[in-house]
């Protein structure tokens, strides 16, 4: 009697084991914000990476569209009612405000506004300690896990001139004000 469970049991966990290893293949790394990166990107120490970012207008991309003059702005943009809700100002004010739900993970917040993964892509299959090391080391495919570094094109999707308030972006000098090295060792 107990044989046709133990097979059941034993089909069972392989046929989840297997859509494990599946999902692990082919699936697409969900977005986890900021705060998950601030358990490892925070202290002077470690680069400060956070409170660079928190520091920044990024961080702060979701909140602006709360004001009046960012109310005027979309108004003049053809947005009626909120900007907070209007997918227009949120694909470039929010990270990954156009994936799928199912690509973000519980930890994930749009008021948190453009955080690390807008520049770093999804991070749910970097954000370990291990995987960050073996990327540092350059035994990781950064790409196998969805993580890339920004350059001029990550920020020209959003700073162009379809956005209403462009002015000219001037990359290597907006890069200055947003570094945020790994300290060596």
């Amino acid at each position: 009697m107990k044989q046709p469970y133990l097979s059941l049991s034993l089909l069972l966990t392989g046929m989840f084991v297997s859509a494990g290893m599946l999902w692990a293949q082919t699936g697409t790394p969900q977005y986890v914000g900021a705060a998950k990166c601030k358990m490892c990107h925070m202290g002077v120490k470690k680069g400060d990476q956070f409170a660079k970012w928190q520091a920044s207008k990024h961080s702060k991309a979701f909140a602006t569209l709360a004001t009046d003059q960012a109310k005027e702005v979309a108004k003049k943009a053809g947005v009626t009612g909120d900007p907070q809700q209007s997918p227009k100002c949120l694909k470039c004010h929010v990270t990954g405000y156009e994936a799928p739900a199912s690509a973000k993970a519980a930890s994930y917040s749009q008021t948190e506004g453009v955080g690390c993964e807008s520049c770093h892509g999804a991070g749910s299959a970097y954000q370990s300690m291990k995987v960050m090391n073996a990327l540092r080391a350059g035994t990781q495919d950064a790409k196998a896990v969805g993580f890339f570094k920004p350059n001029e094109a990550t920020c020209k999707k959003c700073h162009n001139p379809e956005s209403p308030t462009y002015k000219p972006f001037k990359f290597d000098e907006a890069w200055k004000q947003i570094a945020h090295m790994i300290p060596a060792g």
